[in-house]
């Protein structure tokens, strides 16, 4: 099988909502079809810093436009698809919110389904990949909200 190697970038955008530290999470839909919650990420286009595509992705998958605080983790993982073996590095940076009304509509690729916030206590009881989960735990102990 020929290998493919992806980079992604997304994260964490923190707000207070309603005074509760909260993230922005979208729904997307797995291969089986099921409705799955996750962070907001995608691949980098041309020319393209890993901070750059975290920010345009956000802002395109849940209409909120952030400043990014710092760089979280970079995980890597790998999977097979189309007949390929595929190598992908997300890198997940957290944000500051700027703005905080979500909407799906501007993502060109149409995979985010929803977006809500969550409140970042809980947020990872909620995310389908456990990778997620450990980026949320650091981003906790981070802003001093570990357990």
């Amino acid at each position: 099988m020929p290998i493919v190697e992806e980079t992604s970038a997304g994260g964490l955008v923190v707000a207070l909502i309603d005074s509760i530290p909260s993230v922005a999470v979208i729904a997307r839909r797995n291969r089986l079809g099921n409705i799955e919650w996750c962070l907001p990420k995608g691949h980098l286009e041309a020319g393209e810093t890993p901070m750059d595509a975290a920010v345009r992705e956000i802002h395109e998958e849940t209409g909120i436009q952030g400043t990014i605080i710092t760089h979280l983790a970079s995980i890597d993982y790998w999977f097979a698809g189309s007949g390929r073996r595929i190598h992908k590095v997300v890198h997940h940076f957290l944000l500051d919110a700027k703005s905080y009304d979500l909407t799906v509509e501007n993502d060109p690729d149409q995979e985010a389904e929803d977006a809500a916030w969550m409140p970042l206590e809980t947020v990872a009881n909620h995310l389908a990949y456990p990778n997620e989960r450990r980026v949320v735990g650091i981003a906790r102990e981070l802003l001093d909200l570990g357990d």
